[in-house]
């Protein structure tokens, strides 16, 4: 199916994201920022309010109504996700802020009670920071050793050097799905099964692949993956970790205090059955239950369809950027029908600094993103500072591709009457 044969997803959504329909500096906002945080539609929105106006109470301890149904939707959020990722168990499904907690919440928990010295965490020159840092703090206080798997000759995952790098020494492999700055999506199956075969745990870093595509835990054997509810249509603050129910039963508790214990005494306490005894305190409830409307507003969709899409809309962006010589795209080139990688466009352009780039696109209502997007040791690899990302989602279309493609030749234009003046 070819854009123009599905103009029809992109026209049924749009008019759901009220956030969509503005204008910034004059012209009509073209939003391609989804990487960093994608928007709300209008049904998540109203179950947030829902919330605060009908069922404000805390979940788990009280009896009244209204705490009754907080808690049955929030628990239900939790039935919710666990389906949409393919968990075995809803106990599975430990809600978390975002991302980098629920990364954290395995690298204290797990990797700093049961690694030693000389044991080995293999990770990817492409990570973010959140799959980055924790492993660093737990090969510091651990003793453990950090190696890296570097890019092949596409600038993608290099699977030859993971084989090569790999051995009974690895007691974890901590990968992304799909990297944030160049857009592949790697083999994490072929990766987590390789791992295993040594013994080595596996957590996938999901926040790009489980927006846009069709992800199952369990098709794809990894023992923990994450993802962050700001990238999948729900609020910022809510995210999740699946987790193996006998990895999460043997894991101590992250934090400590109120809803994470079965009893307290003054000297000792003992804890909650999971996933409650990784959830410590008032939890993000309404975030939570905004989050399994997310869920069901993707589900109703489709991951497949928004997948085939947004391939389509891929192939489109990648080839109006292809036909501007002073633009350089980091990542692999996508396949002609647009897949083999993320809806994303990292960049750079001949003279022109990234933050002055999209400074100069914002001034036309077109928001990119410009910086190192969390992957600073990538940027050093790669022998740049920055780079423009234009990223995007099953909301976006190809018309907003064409705007932005102008907005962009015209500011390459005026740094080129610049340099000219010059």
């Amino acid at each position: 199916m070819t854009v123009a044969q599905d103009i029809t997803l992109a026209a049924q959504v749009r008019s759901d994201f009220p956030i969509l329909h503005q204008e910034v500096n004059g012209s009509p906002l073209v939003y391609f920022d989804n990487a960093a945080t994608s928007q709300k539609p209008q049904a998540v929105l109203d179950v947030l309010n829902h919330y605060y106006q009908h069922d404000n109470a805390n979940v788990h301890r009280g009896i009244h109504a209204l705490s009754a149904r907080a808690t049955e939707s929030y628990e239900g959020a939790r039935d919710k996700v666990a389906a949409f990722v393919g968990a075995a168990s809803r106990d599975e499904i430990v809600f978390t802020r975002n991302a980098s907690e629920a990364i954290n919440l395995v690298a204290y928990s797990w990797a700093m009670n049961t690694l030693q010295p000389g044991d080995e965490i293999l990770l990817s020159v492409m990570e973010h920071h959140s799959n980055l840092v924790p492993w660093q703090l737990a090969a510091q206080r651990t003793g453990a050793v950090l190696k890296f798997v570097g890019l092949n000759d596409t600038q993608g995952f290099n699977l030859e050097e993971f084989h090569q790098l790999i051995s009974d020494k690895t007691k974890l492999v901590a990968v992304n799905h799909v990297s944030n700055t160049l857009g592949c999506i790697n083999p994490v199956a072929e990766i987590v099964e390789t791992a295993h075969r040594h013994g080595a745990k596996v957590l996938i870093d999901a926040c790009q692949s489980v927006p846009h595509m069709a992800v199952n835990v369990q098709e794809l054997g990894c023992d923990w993956l994450v993802a962050s509810g700001h990238k999948m249509c729900a609020p910022t603050g809510i995210g999740f970790l699946y987790g193996r129910l006998d990895l999460l039963q043997a894991m101590p508790p992250f934090l400590g205090g109120g809803e994470m214990i079965a009893d307290v005494f003054l000297d000792h306490s003992t804890y909650a059955e999971l996933p409650h005894k990784f959830e410590a305190g008032t939890p993000a409830i309404a975030e939570a239950i905004a989050l399994g409307a997310a869920v069901d507003y993707l589900t109703n969709i489709g991951m497949d369809r928004i997948a085939a899409y947004e391939h389509d809309l891929t192939a489109y962006l990648f080839r109006q950027l292809n036909q501007i010589p002073e633009v350089t795209i980091y990542g692999p080139q996508p396949e002609t029908d647009g897949s083999g990688r993320a809806s994303l466009a990292s960049f750079t352009v001949e003279g022109v600094h990234a933050q002055d780039l999209s400074t100069l696109l914002d001034q036309s209502g077109v928001a990119i993103r410009s910086g190192h997007h969390c992957t600073q040791p990538l940027h050093r690899l790669l022998d740049i500072n920055s780079t423009a990302r234009a990223s995007l989602y099953f909301y976006n279309t190809t018309d907003e591709i064409d705007r932005f493609i102008a907005a962009l030749k015209d500011t390459i234009s005026f740094f080129g009457s610049i340099f000219e003046e010059d």
